[in-house]
């Protein structure tokens, strides 16, 4: 049982949700791989004039596929990938290979990951921790171009 000593909360924060801003991204990937998107997305809201609410994304792809990780260390990145390839690899005997070997397996990553995220904004800023980055994950070998909508929903000022 969790003591009450160790909880605490700020103070409630209301706003009316006024406004609705979208873009579509397009991001060229070079291959599988994560290209940090967090500085877009901080544009994005900057554009938008986000105050208070929450920034939605989504990608188009069935392929590749969108995450929050650790922007500190490299090497997080590099074991994520290769626990990714462990856990769906290219030689599993898939049925489904008509674009290729990597493309099943890359179905399976997107999967296991995220098609969407939501990000709360918080006084202007994207509410994301000291270590935390945006990115999208190419499963595919090759490059690819990838579409990912960006929308915020909540108040500006």
């Amino acid at each position: 049982m969790t003591s009450s000593k160790s909880l605490s909360r700020t103070p409630l924060s209301a706003v009316t949700a006024s406004t609705i801003a979208s873009s579509l991204l397009t991001v060229q990937t070079s291959g599988a791989g994560f290209v940090d998107l967090t500085r877009e997305v901080a544009k994005f809201t900057a554009d938008a004039s986000a105050r208070e609410g929450a920034v939605t994304l989504f990608i188009r792809h069935t392929s590749a596929s969108l995450t929050i990780q650790e922007n500190a260390d490299p090497s997080v990145l590099d074991d994520l990938m290769m626990a990714l390839s462990r856990l769906a690899p290219e030689d599993a005997g898939w049925s489904h290979d008509t674009e290729g070997p990597d493309d099943m397996p890359a179905h399976v990553k997107t999967m296991l990951t995220a098609a969407s995220l939501q990000i709360p904004v918080l006084n202007g800023k994207l509410a994301l921790g000291t270590w935390q980055a945006v990115y999208l994950i190419e499963h595919r070998t090759r490059p690819h171009r990838r579409e990912i909508v960006l929308q915020f929903v909540g108040s500006t000022g």
